[in-house]
């Protein structure tokens, strides 16, 4: 998708100028807040992606809803809006985020539970990810209870799916094919 390759492009641009600014901590914090804001509001997707609000609402409502955010932070949402690639900013934030952490050697481990994880367990279950990958790990719970009991785990593009749910639909396999 042309889309996702422009977001790639916009989001190592930035990083790359975090770097030479040293900020590509406080940028990434930023970049996180706006792609969770995004996600989290309907209202905020539609008016970016809207072709009847025009860009000077937009961006007097970015700089409004993120005036707490580092310049550079600023700067890109200025350059998306001039560039007419605003609705591309949720894109831009999750692509800056993969990528720092891929600069930094982290990795993000999803697991999805049907219950949020303890401590003990999150602590396990950092050190098994971190023996298999080698690199820093991140661990972010997503609860799902639709799976049942068990667990998903995610990490880059390895997944392993020990739900019930899953296991679940395995059986009604076997016993319909049989």
């Amino acid at each position: 998708m042309a889309g996702s390759r422009a977001a790639i492009r916009y989001a190592k641009a930035v990083l790359s100028l975090a770097s030479d600014q040293k900020t590509t901590e406080v940028v990434n914090n930023d970049m996180k807040l706006i792609a969770n804001t995004i996600a989290e509001s309907k209202d905020l997707r539609d008016m970016l992606n809207s072709p009847v609000v025009s860009s000077s609402i937009k961006k007097a409502s970015l700089l409004e809803i993120f005036k707490s955010t580092n310049a550079l932070t600023i700067n890109a949402i200025d350059t998306l809006i001039v560039n007419k690639r605003i609705a591309l900013l949720e894109h831009v934030s999750l692509e800056y985020t993969r990528l720092y952490d891929e600069q930094r050697g982290t990795e993000v481990a999803t697991v999805t539970t049907a219950l949020p994880l303890t401590d003990d367990l999150k602590v396990k279950v950092l050190a098994k990810v971190k023996e298999l990958t080698g690199k820093e790990v991140e661990v972010e719970n997503i609860i799902d209870e639709d799976i049942l009991g068990g667990f998903i785990l995610r990490v880059g593009d390895i997944q392993y799916n020990a739900s019930i749910a899953n296991q679940l639909n395995k059986l009604k396999r076997e016993f319909t094919l049989n």
